[in-house]
């Protein structure tokens, strides 16, 4: 039986039988499904390879993957197989990282990189923004899962910084996203272009899914935050511009979100705004990390439940969550690193 769908059983229908006594052996009760996710697992670093080989089976449970697995079809292979082993269901959505043209890939470029990653992740049965949105009927539930892929158009910026002068305001502190050299925009002509184009769809998709499930909540998933205001990376502020587009600012509240789940920062945070949750789930290089194994934990401890998930905090309490060793506090500052790279 599937555990998260209600169906009844035999057990359920009447019996002319009396005291007929029970059998022997029962089947184990089925835990309740959970929806867990975890993003920028950047692969390419060997640290992080031998993490992921850590997982451990939550076969009944749901894992979200939100982006920046690696560079490569082999990176999102090795990362799809070994948590397609441990996990009931998967989804995914592209972060930077997997748009990066790389030597191995075949001259795939913008789109068609993209798509190429969607194929890797079919070969798994894991669900992404190319897929029909599902309606999630474990805990927490139900709830519509709508992965989605936005990129950025440089708009996180000061107002009084035009946009052809983004670049060349980051560079004043010699910021310079790897985009720049590594992810394309074919066949649109700029990375603005491509996402006004994605934006676009990913509204269009959305708007359906609150009408065909009017009442029905939705878990919003990005590699990009969705809010300017959720991006803080203090020691490397300018790099905002990269971080997303204000055109998501107020969709939590225009698509009814329960949840919304994002990545790239590579600050773990869990904040509340509105009736929404929103919560950063990064995992991040391994030197971003090392306190954490220097803990004794390891990546099972740094997924986030996502469903049923934390409650809300008590009014007059912080309504942001940093949660630099896993579960988090309210006092516990960020991870930031020097030299960090995105």
């Amino acid at each position: 039986m599937d555990p998260l769908i209600a169906t009844a059983t035999a057990a359920d229908a009447p019996s002319e039988t009396i005291d007929t006594p029970p059998p022997p052996s029962a089947e184990p009760a089925v835990e309740p499904a959970r929806l867990w996710a975890l993003s920028d697992l950047h692969l390419s670093y060997k640290g992080n390879r031998e993490a992921l080989a850590k997982l451990e089976p939550r076969p009944n449970d749901g894992l979200i993957i939100c982006g920046d697995v690696g560079e490569t079809a082999e990176h999102l292979r090795m990362c799809f197989s070994t948590a397609r082993a441990c996990f009931k269901q998967l989804w995914w959505v592209p972060g930077n990282h997997e748009l990066f043209t790389m030597p191995s890939s075949n001259g795939k470029r913008g789109e068609d990189k993209y798509m190429e990653c969607v194929e890797v992740a079919r070969e798994f049965g894991v669900l992404t923004p190319e897929d029909d949105f599902v309606v999630w009927e474990g805990e927490g539930g139900p709830c519509v899962i709508a992965p989605i892929f936005t990129l950025y158009d440089y708009s996180f910026r000061p107002d009084h910084v035009l946009l052809e002068d983004a670049l060349e305001w980051a560079g004043e502190e010699n910021i310079l996203a790897t985009d720049e050299h590594l992810l394309h925009n074919d066949p649109y002509a700029s990375r603005v272009e491509w996402c006004n184009a994605l934006v676009e769809r990913a509204q269009a998709k959305l708007s359906e899914a609150v009408m065909e499930n009017l009442g029905t909540r939705l878990v919003i998933i990005n590699h990009w935050p969705l809010r300017e205001d959720l991006v803080n990376i203090p020691l490397v502020p300018r790099f905002v511009i990269w971080c997303g587009t204000k055109q998501t600012e107020d969709w939590h509240n225009t698509y009814n979100a329960k949840v919304v789940v994002s990545g790239h920062l590579h600050v773990r945070r869990t904040d509340w705004k509105d009736n929404t949750r929103f919560e950063e789930v990064s995992l991040g290089y391994p030197k971003q990390w090392q306190e954490c194994q220097e803990r004794g934990m390891d990546i099972n401890d740094l997924l986030r439940e996502i469903l049923p998930g934390s409650d809300p905090p008590p009014p007059g309490e912080p309504t942001t969550l940093w949660r630099r060793y896993g579960k988090g506090t309210t006092t516990t500052p960020p991870i930031f690193l020097k030299g960090a790279k995105k």
